[in-house]
């Protein structure tokens, strides 16, 4: 499984549940709201959060004390959802993992929009249109989203988490906030305001992302 590495560390069953307790327990919530953001389901999103957790435990002498332990689950969480839960999700507009490295360069993407019923829990944060913007996104593309803007994790930490290469990674995330920001156009001129306007503000979204991208 892709949770597993070569070195395994010999923890007796006390060392086992403190690890357990220290290092995984505290990141329960980023983990539940990384797992909802993905399935737009909150009783898929526990399951797949209690499904984390327990392979988190199963393979636990993989995980080196001291190491991110956020990064580890958050790629066991994704390979979990890729694996199982997406081929069951309800939400047509997904497309094929296998497919998505030939996709996101190019124009042809899934624009359908996916209704998030619980938006409302996110008002306070980023707002309903920026939420609609993401959750409208394939799966591929809200999860670098996610991963970089919302969770904070280095491109290397996304690259290790996506088992991706870094320039992918880099790849990947421009085409996301791309289509996040014509998505966000399309909205501000929808509800009329200036267009003009609205371009600038993207363009100072963009310089602001190209300032992050070179720190």
């Amino acid at each position: 499984m892709g949770e597993q590495t070569t070195k395994k560390n010999q923890y007796s069953e006390e060392e086992k549940d403190r690890v357990f307790n220290a290092e995984f327990m505290p990141h329960i919530d980023s983990m539940y709201n990384f797992a909802y953001k993905l399935t737009l389901d909150e009783e898929d999103a526990k399951d797949l959060v209690q499904d984390t957790y327990m392979k988190a435990y199963r393979f636990i002498s993989s995980f080196e004390r001291g190491t991110n332990a956020k990064a580890w689950l958050f790629r066991i969480l994704k390979n979990s959802f890729i694996n199982d839960y997406r081929r069951k999700s309800k939400q047509p507009s997904k497309i094929d993992y296998n497919e998505v490295e030939s996709i996101y360069n190019s124009d042809d993407v899934d624009h359908n929009i996916t209704v998030d019923l619980r938006q409302e829990t996110m008002q306070n944060r980023i707002g309903d249109e920026v939420t609609n913007a993401l959750n409208s996104l394939a799966v591929d593309f809200r999860i670098v989203i996610i991963l970089c803007d919302l969770e904070g994790f280095t491109y290397e930490e996304m690259a290790k988490i996506l088992d991706i290469p870094i320039g992918t990674v880099r790849s990947r995330l421009h085409r996301a906030r791309n289509l996040m920001k014509e998505k966000l156009a399309l909205y501000a001129q929808s509800m009329g305001y200036n267009t003009k306007k609205a371009k600038l503000e993207h363009q100072h979204i963009e310089g602001f992302n190209g300032d992050q991208d070179a720190i």
